[in-house]
């Protein structure tokens, strides 16, 4: 047995199966996590990172309890430092506020009773007071995949400590976002159950009304696992709350906004065709589909920093900050005591929170029985434009985010492809609380609908050609318009209509213009079955090195066709005939 076994991205699926065939132990995998750590320790993702002397009595503990009772027996995860662990210091990302608790937080002490395996502290926007995971002393936690960009917060260390195979799930909060904002930019789920369906004892409150305990997980299985094992009310917890996960039923509807959605930074262009796509794949999937106007939902965002709500934040912190001046970051004392602004009267607050039953009222109406899609966000930033101008960019992250917990809202974050190299997608879907089921069972079924095959067409198959119709039937959607490597050359096939046949050469070949499309895999048998002798499907060499499937032609069939290669593809071919 070796730490060599261990799978990167680890899932609650192949640790058990590595368990049972004995590929590996517990101590394997939490040595294999310590190493991992040790290599990204310039990621700054750990405030506690993992530690062998700190993590070796749970492991023991394994002894003496059965993995056939017990279904995370072995799992590590990860905790964000503003939730107790016994023993352990706790700092919210605050040296001055570091504490160390008798007692486990309630969610800690439920999945330590399933088996899993505590293995350290992760790094936090201070406070849990950010979308941007730059706001610490402890070091901007770095993206997991591009490391200039944000990782996303607070909750940043937690879904690094993911993505980068050090935990196989991670527990993060979530007030306006924090728990779905850094799934989103490292390509993970996150899944923030109703307000109050997991306990919030042992929490420090940023909004004490509105906070939820969070996961991260590589799948939405794995987090429904862990919602299943932490969610019940806790007595004694006066935010707690009763709230079954209900029957598993899809919704009946799928909400989508009505119109332009705004984006922004610097991959504002990608991630609207990231946005276009999704909507595509959602509205031409047979699903019933309504647009709704989501200003309301705009509003009720602006109420929770913008508005008197903030003084929930102040009202928790007020002593230490005031006590203490200069332990908090700038930028987060400036947010925390904007709680105390002269114009925030009682009078104001309850304006606010009549405005706010207003829009829940309406919410409700519009979201029985339905799913609401909206992206997790909207763009994201580099750590140095975040740093320039920390307060609008953070602001920015919150766009699609803030209204939900205090419309009371469930959500789970879900990756939806790239917008770009190494720049994850994702989308977020909403539910009402009572009906969190039809949401996990929506996001298990985009998950499967949204696994794609990229196809490459050279000829009747391409946009604004006789055969496009046969590929937006299939649900295809065209990505980008390309080249292939230079050993290629293109013939004019004598059938009708006439079609082009692509061909790999070893001399006298050229790059030949192609468009690639996504194709949903359930719709790629169908399409390559339809697809008619001497043409077919094979690998294709693109001119930036990739290798994807797309339409090739035998050999043996162009040594009486036509040679258009120096046309450059078939679209400038035919306009040229």
């Amino acid at each position: 047995m070796t730490i060599n076994a261990v799978p990167y991205n680890m899932t609650l699926d192949s640790l058990r199966t590595g368990y049972l065939k004995q590929q590996f132990t517990p101590l394997d995998v939490i040595e294999a996590i310590i190493q991992r750590a040790e290599e990204d320790k310039d990621k700054n993702i750990w405030i506690m990172p993992p530690s062998i002397e700190r993590i070796s009595s749970y492991i023991r503990h394994l002894q003496d309890m059965d993995m056939a009772d017990h279904p995370l027996w072995g799992i590590p995860f990860a905790i964000k430092d503003n939730i107790e662990v016994a023993g352990w210091p706790v700092t919210a990302g605050c040296p001055d506020y570091s504490y160390i608790p008798a007692e486990h937080s309630e969610v800690v002490t439920r999945l330590i009773a399933a088996g899993a395996i505590p293995v350290g502290k992760s790094n936090l926007d201070q406070f849990a007071t950010g979308l941007v995971g730059t706001r610490s002393p402890y070091g901007e936690t770095h993206n997991a995949l591009r490391d200039e960009l944000i990782s996303g917060g607070s909750s940043s260390g937690s879904a690094v400590a993911l993505a980068l195979g050090q935990c196989a799930f991670s527990l993060g909060t979530d007030t306006a976002g924090s728990g779905r904002v850094p799934a989103a930019l490292n390509g993970l789920v996150g899944y923030k159950p109703a307000v109050g369906a997991w306990p919030s004892t042992g929490l420090i409150p940023a909004c004490r009304s509105i906070d939820c305990i969070t996961v991260f997980a590589h799948s939405v299985e794995d987090a429904g696992m862990i919602d299943q094992l932490v969610r019940g009310k806790k007595q004694g917890d006066a935010y707690s709350r009763d709230i079954p996960l209900g029957n598993s039923v899809m919704p009946e509807k799928w909400l989508l906004p009505q119109g332009e959605v705004s984006f922004y930074g610097p991959f504002a262009a990608e991630y609207k065709k990231a946005w276009e796509e999704v909507r595509h794949s959602i509205t031409s999937s047979g699903l019933l589909v309504e647009e709704v106007d989501i200003s309301l939902f705009q509003e009720a965002a602006a109420l929770l920093y913008e508005g008197p709500l903030v003084a929930e934040r102040w009202s928790d912190l007020e002593s230490f900050i005031e006590e203490k001046p200069g332990s908090a970051f700038p930028v987060t004392e400036q947010i925390l005591r904007s709680g105390a602004r002269e114009d925030y009267t009682a009078a104001a607050l309850f304006r606010a929170q009549h405005r706010l039953a207003e829009i829940k009222e309406t919410t409700r109406g519009m979201m029985t029985n339905g799913v609401l899609v909206l992206p997790t966000c909207g763009g994201t930033w580099t750590r140095e434009q975040v740093r320039v101008d920390p307060v609008h960019t953070n602001s920015q992250m919150g766009l699609y985010t803030n209204h939900c917990n205090l419309l009371d809202l469930s959500a789970v974050a879900i990756p939806a492809g790239n917008a770009a190299d190494n720049l994850p997608f994702g989308i977020t879907l909403f539910s009402l609380p009572e009906e969190e089921s039809r949401m996990v069972e929506a996001a298990k079924w985009y998950q499967k609908n949204d696994e794609h095959v990229t196809v490459a067409v050279c000829g009747l198959h391409m946009k604004g050609m006789p055969f496009e119709k046969q590929m937006t039937a299939l649900r295809a959607v065209f990505v980008e318009e390309i080249h292939t490597a230079s050993h290629y050359q293109l013939f004019k096939l004598d059938t009708m209509p006439p079609k082009p046949g692509l061909v790999r050469v070893n001399h006298n070949g050229a790059a030949i213009q192609l468009e690639l499309w996504k194709m949903p895999v359930a719709s790629f048998g169908a399409f390559t079955a339809s697809i008619p002798s001497p043409l077919g499907i094979s690998k294709i060499e693109l001119e930036d090195g990739r290798w994807v499937s797309g339409f090739v032609c035998e050999a043996a069939a162009v040594q009486e066709a036509l040679n258009i290669t120096s046309s450059g593809g078939w679209r400038h071919a035919v306009v040229h005939s």
